[in-house]
């Protein structure tokens, strides 16, 4: 399948969710799920967040010109202890740019940072629990995997932040976060693919990356729930 910018991003999704109809009815199967392994914010949560915080990272307000990185189509499912979906979760997703800056004051050379790169997104989960970003391939930062920065929050609370590391990268095994992690199968809950998307001209990449929350979510009465911002923590690795 070719993706290309815009238009066809919503076929992308349609068919990615297609590929977790497991997780669609409630409590499926939830005796399989296991809860996601959290891993420390870093310090550099973006300390003035961007004009345009939506889910396409590549692309910066009305700008035509795109990022540099590998292009990524990013989904997943937030769900519950139970393997329910939860929807209005409020997903961000922050990562350096290709040459390892942050939108952070102290994320690096600035000089040297891609201005084109939105470096942050953000996204409400549909009904089923889905969220999507388009962003680059995440690439090293020194000292570190490369990674991706995600959390969850609902009704203004914080309920999950981790990273997302890439499957089968070596450079994981010397990472001191990832190393820290106790169980094999919690590390496995930090990993996502990041597979070629079959005919793209442009070599995207498809990454899967499902959340499992250590508590359950309560809802509005009107079924909906309040997306909020959980506070940053300031942490001394990126």
């Amino acid at each position: 399948m070719s993706i290309t910018p815009f238009a066809s991003r919503r076929q992308f999704v349609k068919a990615a969710v297609g590929t977790t109809a497991l997780f669609t009815t409630p409590g499926l199967f939830a005796e399989k799920v296991t809860r996601s392994f959290e891993m420390t914010e870093g310090p550099f949560y973006p300390d003035k967040l961007p004009l345009d915080t939506d889910n396409d990272l590549l692309i910066l307000n009305d700008s035509t010109t795109p990022a540099i990185g590998q292009i990524t189509h990013l989904t997943g499912k937030i769900l519950d202890p139970k393997g329910n979906p939860v929807r209005n979760a409020f997903v961000e997703i922050w990562q350096c740019d290709a040459k390892g800056v942050y939108l952070h004051s102290r994320g690096g050379d600035k000089s040297q940072d891609d201005e084109n790169f939105q470096g942050y997104g953000r996204f409400l989960t549909d009904v089923k629990g889905n969220y999507y970003f388009r962003t680059i391939k995440p690439v090293p930062y020194p000292g570190r995997t490369p990674h991706i920065h995600i959390a969850v929050s609902a009704n203004g609370k914080r309920l999950y932040t981790s990273q997302l590391l890439i499957k089968g990268d070596p450079r994981n095994e010397r990472d001191g976060l990832y190393r820290r992690i106790p169980t094999e199968a919690d590390k496995q809950t930090v990993l996502a693919d990041f597979k070629p998307i079959k005919g793209s001209k442009i070599k995207e990449l498809a990454a899967k990356f499902d959340v499992v929350l250590g508590r359950s979510v309560q809802e509005n009465d009107d079924g909906s729930i309040s997306g909020g911002i959980g506070k940053a923590q300031w942490r001394r690795r990126g």
